[in-house]
């Protein structure tokens, strides 16, 4: 399971540089379509895709380093993490771009969700980075 969370991980942040792009060359166009001339809230628009995009990515890496960890030593804990962050990416991130694109507020009471989510999983992953045994000193020629 560990290379699929890398493999994963991987997938998402390259999303998350798309849609990074999107939201910093495309989305002002479309958004003054939707909002007309109000640049404040084309703006605010703008800088929730950002967020967007900068905690997918962040939880992206999560994903990988659950990855990592599992390699060194499998942990319930770490793949409760992986679940989290993945969920976090989908309610949190996944919902803010809806928002932004859809103009749906009742989306917006759930994102919070998706913060909870991640905050869940960074716990998850020191928890299972407690229960990590040092290994005992390799030697090079071995």
């Amino acid at each position: 399971m560990n290379r699929h969370w890398m493999f994963l991980g991987c997938l998402l942040a390259g999303l998350a540089v798309g849609l990074g792009a999107f939201g910093a060359h495309g989305l002002d166009e479309r958004l003054t379509v939707i909002h007309g001339e109000n640049s404040v809230l084309v703006n605010q628009r703008i800088d929730n895709w950002k967020t967007a995009a900068a905690y997918q990515m962040y939880h992206s890496l999560g994903i990988i380093l659950v990855g990592i960890i599992t390699l060194i030593r499998p942990s319930k804990f770490a793949r409760i993490a992986g679940f989290l962050f993945l969920a976090g990416i989908c309610l949190f991130s996944g919902l803010l771009y809806a928002l932004v694109l859809l103009e749906k507020p009742f989306l917006g009471a759930i994102v919070p969700l998706g913060g909870l989510s991640y905050i869940g999983g960074w716990v998850c992953l020191a928890l299972a980075t407690c229960c990590i045994t040092r290994p005992g000193t390799i030697q090079l020629g071995e």
